[in-house]
């Protein structure tokens, strides 16, 4: 028997962005072997090539979720990467992804009255648990990739950005609580904007538009009770980039309950663009 093939495999369920590559490079660089659901029409391409199986399963088939994890002998699972909210809310949506009897059952069960992210997630954890594969924690496998206490970056908050984060984080923990969004935006000791449906990035152009690019600075975090099995606030490059050109300058994250997709390339990016970076406990 193949070396590879006697390792223990861990489940990947693959939605958008380059989170997915990075869970799958941590689960084969802790010795095991990664097999991989890729979500139809959300996956990066280049995923199938960090994976030792790979199969490509529709968003709504919760039953081939199941049988094809059997096949593969896994027992655990991350749950990880992006769902377009566009597809989400689309007309018709399931026209183009018609569910299973599984998902059906799901739906009728548990979700025709809340299908909101953490029910949506529950009721996923409790059928796949109920089929022997437990989903776990969605960090365990990137340790390297989380917000760290203190300062990221060698650049540094500004007086003013430091009286701004030191103002709103207070008030984002009363956010993240009410389960409303992960981010908000202050200047000034003034909340701009708060994340919503559109996400951080969308969240960062309002604040641009309402600050007119004087500095502001941006405050997320995952709740303190959040379920880590999916859905962890993240930045990447792509958000201190989106950001600086919003006229954002300092940005604090929750330690622990943030990712830094490709970690040493956001915090070289911040550098280079003069944003600074903090980790709040």
């Amino acid at each position: 028997m193949d070396e590879t093939e006697s390792k223990p495999s861990v489940g990947l369920i693959a939605g958008q962005g380059r989170l997915p590559l990075l869970v799958a490079e941590g689960i084969r660089a802790a010795g095991y072997r990664v097999a991989a659901i890729g979500l139809a029409g959300q996956f990066d391409a280049a995923l199938p090539q960090h994976c030792d199986s790979f199969r490509e399963v529709g968003l709504t088939s919760l039953g081939r979720w199941i049988s094809t994890f059997r096949r593969w002998d896994v027992s655990e699972a991350i749950m990880v990467g992006r769902v377009s909210q566009k597809r989400k809310y689309a007309r018709f949506q399931w026209l183009r992804h018609p569910p299973d009897w599984r998902a059906i059952l799901l739906w009728y069960r548990y979700l025709r009255h809340d299908r909101r992210t953490p029910a949506v997630l529950t009721a996923l954890a409790q059928e796949l648990g109920r089929n022997g594969v437990t989903l776990i924690d969605s960090r365990t496998y990137i340790p390297d990739h989380l917000a760290a206490a203190g300062a990221m970056t060698r650049t540094s908050p500004t007086a003013e950005a430091q009286r701004d984060i030191d103002f709103g984080w207070p008030l984002l923990e009363q956010l993240l609580a009410l389960g409303v969004g992960q981010a908000m935006a202050v200047r000034g000791r003034d909340v701009i904007a708060v994340e919503a449906a559109e996400g951080t990035n969308g969240m960062i152009g309002r604040a641009g538009e309402v600050c007119g690019k004087r500095p502001w600075v941006l405050l997320k975090a995952s709740s303190r009770d959040h379920d880590m099995r999916a859905d962890v606030a993240t930045i990447g490059v792509d958000t201190i980039e989106r950001l600086h050109t919003a006229g954002g300058r300092a940005i604090a994250l929750g330690v622990g309950r943030v990712i830094l997709i490709d970690k040493p390339e956001v915090i070289a990016a911040a550098d280079r663009l003069g944003v600074a970076i903090v980790g709040m406990d």
